[in-house]
């Protein structure tokens, strides 16, 4: 059920966007759709989806395709709690049904029975009975739930009103719903920014072993690494299209890039030395025919035109850190409580100078919260010693939303510049890709990167040696996000990031605190090196956990009838195990398909790689034998890269296939 995009071209106010592009999405393509902040990768999301229409061209899908689109901004119900807002993404089952209720009442009537409009519905109506009997065989309410707890959510929360939850919590409300929906194509735009590090490896999960077709847009470099296949690049109106995720595009895109350039100087020799010959014999009789032949030579030449590199660089650089104590923050027994509701408690560390730490776990879970005490900006139980001469610079992350937008990009930094830094402002702006006109656009047209780039000028504006950063990759570019990186790397200070972006704080950070049960937790050691300490590098491990709880409880027999049963635990195990008993079939049946599923990748990794291989020999066969044509170079290349890509694609379906088997 492949969707075609087909010569689509949009126009806004005289400037193409997108330029005859056509491309076709296959029912298994995990697409990322790349490009610079404006290319038209939100635009091309909601032109598939149906909710724009192109200036010209159009989107071919089969009839009863269906499409699950999250934007990046959306509006909810408050009326219902948060069970039944998901509940509602089933209802394109009773759609189903009264579609094949239709397709019957017709065919009652019709006699046409050797036409293609007959068979087609004959088909139409094999592929809605297939669908129904898939959907009703699984257990709705366990597949909420499972979603539900694994976007986040505790049990507690399902009767809760949705209008309790702040946007970010409702944007995985909608997600869960689409997800459930389990649509022919997902599209996506930044999924990713309302999601902590547990629940994007839950949709990492979900995305690779139950999606169908998904096209998505986003900054979190190791999420689409992880999930996509193919890398669909927007730039200058125009599409290129590479079968490889993004790390292994970034490559191919720059050899493409090299080889554009290379063909570019090339003809702008050859246009040179051929106008050189035009002026010189000009007015020779003798050479009369062949400057007119280069005249019409030089008129059929088609221009080589090279993609727009931006070479605008942020130049990011934290001022030197004036020294403080050797210990900027010493936390003892230091607790935090909303009324009943305890945050966190007991939490005990030590931050010493110069060490870079991440504050990481679910949303909710006081990660904010202790940041704040630090600030001195909440009252709190316990001991915060904030150590000798520490000066704080704080980022948080809605210090965007913060920004007066009526005011100028200018006049917000001159407003809070003091001193001789006011004569710089300029210059600083300009290092921010704010140089020229850009400073005097007004704040509120300014995008959710700019508004970024903007709050955190504030952090340069007088020096420090503690950095507080909440949140501060949300909405920056991938190319920003390296230039931040590099920046925080370099600080001679000490640096705290609440952060959920795992390739962001890879290298970065060598410590790691825990935010959970009410507890912090300090893990030494990088992002990854705590990830699989809990456990959580392995997807199928995180599924495993949802349900162990309950597993261990429900064999009745493998207790001692003496065995103590007061307390809590009946409570729980009369609470799940029902659920249980519900999902062991499903879940069995569930559990065989991931493993059939699993296989295939492996064997369709496998004939890859012998397809490959037997081409990169015959194309050396061919070299060997000698007078090889022009290309053969560049196609050892082309093969050789491809046989690698298809190696690493193996190890990772193997990888995939082992553990679901285990």
């Amino acid at each position: 059920m492949s969707i075609s995009i087909n010569s689509l071209s949009v126009e806004f106010s005289a400037k193409s966007l997108f330029d005859n592009i056509s491309y076709i999405i296959n029912p298994k393509d995990r697409i990322a759709l790349v490009g610079k902040n404006g290319a038209g990768k939100s635009t091309m999301l909601k032109i598939i989806a149906g909710l724009q229409k192109p200036t010209s061209g159009n989107v071919a899908m089969p009839r009863d395709t269906t499409v699950g689109y999250l934007p990046q901004h959306i509006t909810v119900s408050d009326t219902s709690t948060v069970i039944d807002e998901v509940r509602s993404a089933f209802s394109h089952v009773d759609k189903m049904r009264a579609r094949l209720d239709e397709i019957n009442n017709e065919l009652l009537t019709r006699t046409d029975y050797e036409s293609d409009a007959y068979r087609e519905l004959i088909e139409t109506m094999t592929s809605l009975t297939d669908r129904l009997a898939i959907e009703e065989s699984e257990n709705f309410e366990a597949e909420i739930e499972k979603t539900l707890i694994g976007l986040g959510f505790l049990r507690s929360d399902f009767q809760r009103p949705t209008s309790e939850f702040s946007g970010g919590w409702r944007m995985r409300i909608e997600l869960a719903k689409i997800l459930l929906a389990r649509p022919d194509v997902l599209l996506l735009d930044e999924p990713t920014n309302h999601l902590d590090i547990e629940s994007i490896q839950w949709l990492e999960n979900f995305l690779i072993t139950k999606a169908k077709a998904v096209v998505l847009v986003s900054h979190d470099r190791a999420f689409i690494d992880n999930v996509t296949n193919r890398t669909i690049e927007i730039s200058l109106g125009k599409i290129y299209d590479y079968s490889v995720n993004y790390s292994k595009y970034l490559v191919l895109r720059q050899e493409r890039l090299d080889q554009q350039m290379r063909a570019y100087q090339n003809q702008q020799k050859m246009i040179q030395d051929t106008e050189d010959f035009i002026e010189r014999f000009r007015y020779k009789a003798t050479k009369s025919v062949q400057v007119q032949s280069r005249i019409k030579q030089l008129a059929k030449i088609e221009r080589i035109e090279v993609d727009e590199v931006d070479t605008s660089r942020l130049n990011l650089k934290f001022p030197p850190a004036p020294r403080s104590g050797d210990y900027p923050v010493i936390a003892d027994n230091v607790g935090k409580a909303y009324g009943d509701h305890q945050v966190f408690d007991h939490a005990t560390f030590t931050i010493k100078r110069g060490e870079k730490v991440a504050f990481v776990g679910k949303n909710g879970e006081g990660k904010s919260t202790l940041v704040k005490c630090i600030m001195g900006e909440i009252p709190f139980t316990g001991n915060l010693k904030i150590g000798h001469n520490v000066k704080i610079g704080y980022f948080a992350q809605n210090q965007a939303t913060l920004l007066d937008g009526e005011i100028t990009v200018f006049d917000t930094i001159d407003r809070v510049a003091v001193g001789d830094i006011r004569t710089k402002i300029r210059d600083i702006l300009g290092a921010f890709m704010f140089g020229g006109e850009a400073s005097d656009k007004k704040v509120k047209v300014l995008s959710g990167g700019e508004k970024t780039r903007l709050a955190m000028i504030r952090l340069l504006l007088e020096p420090v040696n503690l950095l507080i950063l909440d949140e501060p990759t949300n909405h920056l570019d991938m190319k920003t996000k390296d230039i931040l990186k590099q920046a925080i790397k370099d600080f001679n200070g000490t640096v705290i990031v609440v952060s959920h972006d795992r390739e962001f704080l890879d290298g970065l950070v060598e410590k790691v605190y825990e935010f959970g049960g009410g507890q912090v937790r300090e893990c030494l050691g990088g992002i990854y090196e705590f990830l699989e300490k809990k456990k959580l590098a392995s997807l199928a491990e995180l599924e495993r956990n949802t349900i162990r709880p309950v597993t261990d409880k429900t064999p009745a027999a493998s207790k001692p009838k003496d065995a103590d049963t007061s307390g809590d635990a009946p409570a729980s195990t009369t609470q799940t195990a029902p659920a249980q008993r519900k999902l062991s079939y499903a879940e069995q049946r569930e559990h065989e398909k991931l493993v059939r599923k699993a296989r295939k990748k492996v064997e369709e990794a496998e004939a890859e790689i012998a397809r490959l291989e037997q081409e990169v020999a015959d194309i050396e066969s061919t070299i060997a034998a000698g007078n090889p044509p022009a290309d053969i170079y560049d196609r050892h290349a082309t093969a050789t890269k491809q046989l690698e890509n298809a190696m690493s694609l193996w190890e990772l379906a193997s990888m995939e296939f082992e553990e679901i088997s285990r």
